[in-house]
């Protein structure tokens, strides 16, 4: 569920042990209209794996709170694998030189995050900075994980002062609205098909996409609309995606066009027993989500737990609805066995693929 900037969750953190202090969460667009307003936090703890939208915040708050001019004197970049966190507090609470106001950008994965490295930190003078931090310095700190370990006091602490933002990957609706968005911003409106073709094509890197969507734009001409045919014509696919196109197609019982798929791949000098891997992969995957959302799980959800983009997920849940558990296992095993067959010479390998993609669509 989104969060409503309307309706506050609250958090009751014990401070010394006798007062409750409620404070309000914000999301990434609360913090962003906050920096906009000129409103911007002492303190900010980034942590995700969607890499792009992470760098865009940062760059916003850049552009936003430090002059072009000052950046050389103004932005200090730290990494708590090679600086002890009571340096970096130290710099915080240095005043700034010739500017108005300095932004220390950190590295962290063992300050907020559960990392490991050999260095040692006094994180209680972290601590005692968090209660009342410099507004000349803007500390941000920047955890590439996908989530913080929350038994440690420098995330409670963190998520007191409300400055704990995630940068999680979008989901499958919220992706196709971002392209959606972005394709928008260029005056080159997608519709439902382009998009979806465009995330078949491309796969869901939004740096990637950006770069595409910028070609698909100056391709179609100001104003005008990006439809899926430019987007074939355009958007070369990937080898992982022109095997879940195969898979599609072998599902679908589209022998003559997942052969065609299979043989295009061979010309490109694609291994078989690769172009088998991804596909034991992707019916690993349509089995798995297939058990989870039987067991009442979200895809979302499943995507955490399987590790995946929503948005894979979701495909796979659409080409997992047409067949039962049981029809999949059998799959799996075959082509399991294929693949022994292939990597011990009992089999010739393109004959194997053909065989086995002619059973599963007679099926």
């Amino acid at each position: 569920m989104s969060f409503n900037p309307f309706v506050f969750m609250k958090k009751f953190v014990i401070m010394k042990g006798v007062q409750l202090k409620e404070v309000p969460l914000v999301d990434v667009k609360d913090a962003l209209k906050e920096i906009k307003r000129g409103e911007p936090r002492s303190l900010y703890v980034l942590y995700g794996t969607e890499k792009y939208r992470l760098q865009e915040f940062v760059s916003e708050l850049i552009n936003r709170t430090v002059p072009e001019e000052n950046r050389d004197l103004a932005i200090t970049k730290m990494d708590t694998s090679e600086t002890a966190i009571e340096q970096v507090v130290e710099e915080a609470e240095t005043m700034p030189f010739l500017v108005e106001r300095k932004l220390i950008l950190v590295k962290d994965q063992t300050i907020f995050a559960s990392g490991k490295d050999k260095m040692e930190h006094r994180v209680d003078r972290l601590l005692k900075y968090m209660e009342s931090p410099l507004e000349s310095s803007i500390l941000v700190f920047l955890i590439q994980a996908d989530k913080l370990d929350e038994r440690k006091k420098t995330v409670k602490a963190a998520k007191a002062a409300g400055g704990v933002l995630s940068f999680l990957p979008f989901g499958a609706e919220e992706l196709m609205q971002w392209v959606r968005k972005e394709a928008e911003k260029r005056s080159s409106p997608m519709d439902q098909e382009a998009i979806q073709t465009l995330l078949n094509n491309a796969g869901t890197n939004l740096q990637t996409l950006v770069v595409e969507i910028e070609k698909l734009s100056l391709y179609a001409g100001q104003g005008q609309a990006i439809n899926s045919e430019m987007v074939d014509q355009l958007i070369s696919r990937t080898t992982e995606q022109n095997v879940f196109r195969l898979v599609e197609d072998v599902i679908n019982g589209k022998v003559d066009s997942a052969l065609s798929m299979l043989y295009e791949l061979l010309k490109q000098k694609e291994e078989p027993i690769k172009i088998l891997a991804l596909i034991i992969r992707q019916i690993r995957i349509m089995l798995q989500v297939k058990e989870l959302t039987g067991r009442s799980f979200s895809q979302q959800q499943a995507a955490s737990q399987l590790g995946l983009h929503p948005y894979a997920v979701k495909l796979a849940a659409e080409q997992a609805r047409k067949h039962d558990s049981k029809a999949l296992a059998k799959w799996l095993s075959e082509a399991a066995d294929l693949d022994y067959a292939m990597k011990t010479g009992r089999v010739e390998k393109t004959l194997g693929l053909e065989l086995l993609m002619m059973k599963m669509a007679a099926r």
